[in-house]
């Protein structure tokens, strides 16, 4: 996601906003339809590890998409899922205790920009799209390079922006409708945090973009994942495309009509997500 234009919409952990449920639903979606690349994603970082992490700390956690996925992918560890919005929290909270992993992972209620919360010592911290959120990454970098023991690994995601989900003709108005909106809406350079990283003092273990390109057909999720997401980029839209671009884009997303991507069976999902992965020397 882009970090330099903050007009753009992004999906926010933090809940901070009155659109708290439509985000939450969101973030649940992504992980219920990107399982493949989280599984793909932790992993690495297992393999990176220099030791199986026991203890694990997720900055900015909404509803529980890495905590979970990190709790899945190392059976032994304890994770601790820090945000500032109870309603995440308790979305949390429902969802690991349905599978059964109320006793190892936690919500702990803080808000970063306000102060820095007791994270003990840990061996993987997790920063998925949160950082670009907080007031003062700088300062909470320092935080979690304190927290982490000698040879410990933070791991921060972002993405390019939202997913791409329409075919070049959609059937209606002008082809290239998503291009245009992406094109409206993401006009900021791409977000780099290895400076940031390096000034932390964190040794730069490795920057990988993972390209994720699911073809149709894909599973029933998906199409409300895309409406959802297509809502959201709509939402910020007015003034910036033509009267035909925002009707055709209104029709997408519609429940109902014979345009509308629940009725469509040609969505993919495309999009690119990059960690940057720092190790405490």
């Amino acid at each position: 996601m882009n970090t330099a234009d903050t007009n753009a919409p992004r999906p926010d952990h933090t809940g901070a906003d009155a659109g708290t449920a439509a985000v939450a639903e969101i973030l649940e979606l992504d992980a219920e339809v990107l399982r493949t690349y989280l599984s793909e994603l932790t992993t690495w970082l297992g393999d990176l590890s220099d030791r199986e992490p026991g203890r694990i700390v997720d900055l900015g956690s909404g509803t529980g998409t890495g905590a979970i996925a990190l709790a899945q992918r190392f059976p032994r560890a304890e994770v601790s899922a820090v945000d500032r919005s109870p309603q995440m929290l308790h979305r949390l909270t429902v969802k690991v205790s349905a599978l059964s992993l109320a006793d190892r992972v936690r919500g702990i209620q803080a808000d970063l920009d306000e102060g820095r919360p007791a994270l003990g010592t840990v061996d993987l911290v997790w920063a998925a799209a949160s950082l670009h959120h907080m007031g003062d990454p700088g300062r909470v970098l320092s935080h979690v390079f304190d927290a982490l023991r000698p040879g410990g690994l933070l791991a921060v995601t972002e993405m390019d922006f939202f997913p791409r989900f329409l075919p070049e003709d959609i059937g209606m108005g002008r082809p290239g409708l998503e291009a245009r909106l992406h094109a409206a809406l993401n006009e900021g350079p791409a977000a780099d945090w290895t400076d940031h990283l390096v000034r932390a003092g964190f040794a730069l273990e490795a920057a990988r973009p993972f390209v994720i390109d699911l073809p149709a057909p894909l599973p029933a999720a998906t199409a409300r994942y895309a409406q959802v997401c297509l809502r959201k980029l709509r939402s910020h839209l007015d003034g910036q495309l033509p009267a035909e671009d925002l009707a055709a884009l209104d029709a997408v997303t519609d429940d109902e009509g014979p345009h509308g991507v629940l009725r469509r069976d040609d969505l993919t999902v495309r999009t690119t997500r990059t960690t940057w992965v720092g190790r405490r020397p």
